[in-house]
């Protein structure tokens, strides 16, 4: 169900949730309400390790959990999903997710738990937030046990109609049964997470309405006290397109995977309709300093865009790393220079002499400034890419040595605002 608006909440923790714009659905506002009031919110978010660092897509959830913990409503915990990652979940998917090896996941799970220090405290207090692991439990259950103990109160039926299976089958794609079983495997974390640590309720994307739903009813069936759900919305931005992707790919949260400065441009160049809503769920900002920004018009606006770049990436990289990134983009469009601390890619000098293609440097392979040689190819013919500011017009194209600026680097350019400088080694 949605959220009602007409809600008004007792809690700090809901009213920076409605006002802020983090509310799709929930189970029981009210009951929701009073248990952050009393400060007793044990809350979860689960998050698989799919890869070595978490995206935009899943910043919603983690500045929930930092919510949850600056209100003073309970107590956060991040669950890394060991255990589900061996299955994977089918949501929003055509096809079935690639099967990790244990040591992968292991190396994912270490990669993305980096994250959250920055966003909440960890600590054995009351309010202080865990990190735990499904497959301490989910690797020890034994298979006919669950089936008995766990599986009996799954309807198969209702599990048909759960979007993330229903979706698959209406389109003709595979489910397999490993895949099947996952919102089975999400619904007993809950439970567990219950058991363990009081936990009473889960937090995700609205995409995980379903099987979020599903834990609060294999709760009730096993005895569990309340459980409650809520999830945030799958943003899209203001012209439809899906929040986190760019033409180069996903936007990570780790700065091993996407620099500090491409994660500045990334929000700076949010569209306009845009700007006051995240401000809202992506910074720490006041409400009444963000109504000041999002009424801005006109060239002024770029200053809100300014503010929420620089907002939003010292939360993720800090103060420092974003106002560097801030004086880089100055330097950059303002003064036209070539800044230092552009994201650079350093290239071996046998391999600059002999010379590299336009398409390999702007690739995956170098630059990362385009997803593949093709798409590098369409905004060659479109007028998109450029070299020391010099529009491309042949795709067959070879940088070298002789290229190298005053500076000692190659400027990579894609559009008007992501740079990338090719260094000789």
């Amino acid at each position: 169900m949605s959220a009602a608006e007409s809600f008004s909440p007792k809690s700090d923790f809901l009213r920076v949730l409605t006002e802020r714009g983090y509310i799709h659905q929930t189970s029981d506002l009210e009951g929701i309400d009073t248990a952050a009031a009393e400060g007793r919110l044990t809350t979860y978010v689960g998050y698989d390790c799919t890869a070595g660092s978490l995206h935009i897509g899943h910043l919603l959830s983690i500045m929930m959990l930092h919510w949850l913990q600056a209100t003073g409503a309970g107590k956060p915990i991040a669950l890394m999903g060991g255990g589900t990652t061996r299955v994977g979940d089918p949501s929003g998917r055509d096809e079935t997710r690639k099967i990790l090896t244990i040591e992968q996941i292991e190396e994912n799970k270490r990669g993305i738990g980096k994250t959250f220090a920055k966003f909440l405290t960890f600590g054995d207090g009351p309010g202080e937030a865990l990190m735990v692991d499904n497959a301490e439990w989910l690797t020890k259950l034994n298979y006919i046990e669950m089936l008995r103990d766990i599986g009996r109160h799954f309807s198969v039926n209702r599990m048909l109609s759960m979007d993330s299976v229903r979706m698959r089958l209406e389109r003709d794609q595979e489910l397999s049964f490993l895949e099947f079983n996952y919102m089975i495997l999400q619904s007993y974390d809950f439970v567990e997470l219950n058991r363990r640590y009081g936990c009473v309720l889960q937090m995700g994307g609205s995409d995980q309405w379903g099987n979020i739903v599903m834990g609060l009813d294999l709760g009730r069936r096993m005895g569990t006290k309340q459980l409650y759900a809520l999830t945030c919305p799958l943003l899209t931005t203001a012209s439809g397109a899906k929040m986190g992707k760019t033409a180069a790919g996903a936007v990570w949260l780790d700065a091993e995977m996407l620099s500090p400065y491409d994660y500045w441009q990334f929000w700076r160049n949010t569209e306009d309709a845009d700007v006051g809503r995240f401000l809202k769920l992506f910074t720490l900002l006041p409400m009444d300093e963000i109504a000041r920004l999002a009424a801005l018009g006109g060239a002024e606006i770029n200053e809100a865009k300014k503010t929420l770049a620089t907002e939003a990436t010292a939360l993720m990289h800090g103060r420092e790393a974003a106002e560097a990134a801030a004086e880089t983009a100055r330097k950059t469009f303002v003064e036209g220079s070539v800044a230092a601390d552009l994201p650079t890619v350093t290239v071996s000098a046998d391999l600059l002499d002999a010379g590299i293609g336009v398409l390999t440097a702007f690739g995956p392979e170098f630059a990362k400034l385009v997803p593949s040689t093709s798409e590098a190819r369409r905004q060659i013919k479109s007028g998109g890419l450029r070299v020391n500011d010099a529009q491309i017009s042949d795709e067959r194209s070879v940088l070298r040595t002789a290229d190298l600026t005053s500076d000692g680097v190659i400027k990579l350019s894609f559009g008007k605002k992501k740079h990338v400088l090719l260094k000789k080694g």
